[in-house]
């Protein structure tokens, strides 16, 4: 039998096969013995132990569309990033570094603010106006208010889509209200740091209908992109794409070279100074690992 891995806790990976519910599973030694590990989102095969308590285990893994390292998911069409647009504030470079590995992965992403019932409209227009100009799909939602649902619905309509974002923004909240049969459990901010709580412990899918899915998966309070060269991270910024060509210098990397069409860009207000400063960040971060590790 053939189904979709939909959870996985401590070694067995619950496997959901169409019309005949979800089996508990381990996978056999032989993906031990590869150093293949299963993920949440894979398509296996099962063979089956116990048809009354559903147990099986895993025979073969298929190949994957694409596969992430964090959050440790497979074959999704889509990432949505959710961020709170207050209570916690926005971590920008944490969500830039989010799109960053996305970009690396080819897998599209949209962007999700919740919680704009907190926030003036100005705000709203600012935060806005950074990621479209990146060329970003960008939504602003209220899971409390009910606002921006039915656009979201639209949007993972169809798709399987992984659901992503720090702790305390709301995320389990917006599944719940995309699917109360989910009844996933919400957390609360910490009054005192404005972070929240790591409510999700695990990845796990849901089957909404038909071939639409959503993959919850746990907060995140950091990422690290350093598994590239720097040279490569100028193509992961969309926005940069089509004016790298214009720089005085081959190889330009966008800090202290004159004629650099991106720093005009800048200056001109094409492409957002925080984004551009994110960038200058994360090339040098990278820059310094690649140092210590000669």
């Amino acid at each position: 039998m053939q189904g979709k891995i939909v959870k996985g806790i401590a070694g067995f990976y619950y496997v959901h096969v169409v019309n005949h519910g979800v089996y508990e599973c381990k996978a056999k030694g032989i993906f031990r013995n590869r150093n293949i590990k299963p993920l949440v989102g894979d398509n296996v095969e099962i063979q089956l132990l116990d048809e009354q308590n559903k147990l099986g285990s895993i025979t073969d893994i298929k190949e994957r569309q694409n596969e992430l390292i964090r959050p440790a998911v497979a074959n999704i069409n889509q990432a949505l990033v959710v961020f709170a647009i207050a209570e916690p504030m926005p971590n920008l470079n944490l969500l830039d570094r989010f799109l960053v590995m996305m970009e690396k992965n080819n897998i599209d992403t949209v962007i999700c603010f919740n919680k704009t019932d907190l926030a003036e409209e100005e705000k709203l227009l600012q935060i806005k106006d950074i990621y479209v100009k990146a060329d970003y799909h960008v939504i602003f939602t209220s899971a409390i208010a009910g606002i921006g649902m039915e656009e979201l619905k639209r949007i993972i309509d169809g798709k399987t889509t992984a659901f992503a974002g720090p702790s305390g923004v709301g995320k389990s909240s917006i599944l719940n209200a995309l699917m109360p049969q989910a009844n996933s459990k919400t957390g609360s901010i910490s009054e005192k740091i404005k972070r929240g709580k790591h409510t999700t412990r695990h990845t796990e899918i849901f089957h909404l209908h038909e071939d639409t899915y959503i993959m919850d998966t746990p907060g995140f309070s950091s990422l690290y992109v350093n598994d590239f060269e720097k040279e490569e991270l100028q193509y992961y910024f969309r926005e940069f794409k089509e004016h790298i060509n214009q720089c005085r210098f081959i190889g330009c990397a966008h800090e202290n070279e004159p004629d650099c069409a991106i720093k005009e860009c800048v200056s001109n207000e094409l492409i957002s100074a925080s984004r551009y400063g994110n960038y200058v960040l994360l090339y040098d971060e990278i820059k310094e690992k690649k140092k210590r590790m000669k």
